[in-house]
């Protein structure tokens, strides 16, 4: 039995690289398939894009429309309510501050801290922060959670 990385394909011809310049006989001889003058047909030719001809090129006739807010917004810290049963104890008071020396948070949060409604809080904590969502605040306030924006 042969293996897999001894079989051929033997129902399709390999197709076989074009030789260009080779002579009035080869098909492609003279001018080597680039036709006859202009920048195409030399030695050392780029094609440049974006470049056409001396025509002013579309991405510059092209109108740049709308704005974006991405450049100016600020990416807030999000924290489900899970991770904050999982790394906080009662008494204790949740906010940026608390989370960074925990080690949880990263360093520069312009946007603040944003507080999401995933999992279930048990514990009796203090909630500091920028933002809460609708379904956090309704969780929090079932539970009986003190919670307050900064």
């Amino acid at each position: 039995m042969n293996a897999l990385n001894g079989l051929k394909n033997t129902h399709r011809f390999s197709k076989r690289r074009k030789r260009v310049g080779r002579g009035p006989g080869s098909k492609r001889g003279k001018t080597s398939c680039r036709g006859h003058k202009g920048a195409k047909s030399r030695r050392g030719y780029k094609r440049r894009y974006g470049q056409e001809g001396g025509r002013m090129p579309l991405y510059r006739i092209l109108p740049t429309r709308g704005f974006s807010r991405s450049r100016f917004e600020k990416k807030s810290f999000a924290v489900n309510l899970s991770w904050i049963e999982r790394f906080f104890n009662d008494g204790e008071t949740v906010s940026i501050e608390t989370a960074q020396a925990k080690g949880l948070a990263p360093r520069s949060i312009p946007g603040g801290l944003k507080i999401l409604a995933g999992g279930e809080l048990q514990r009796k904590v203090t909630i500091e922060a920028h933002g809460f969502s609708k379904g956090a605040i309704e969780k929090l306030k079932q539970s009986g959670v003190a919670f307050r924006l900064v």
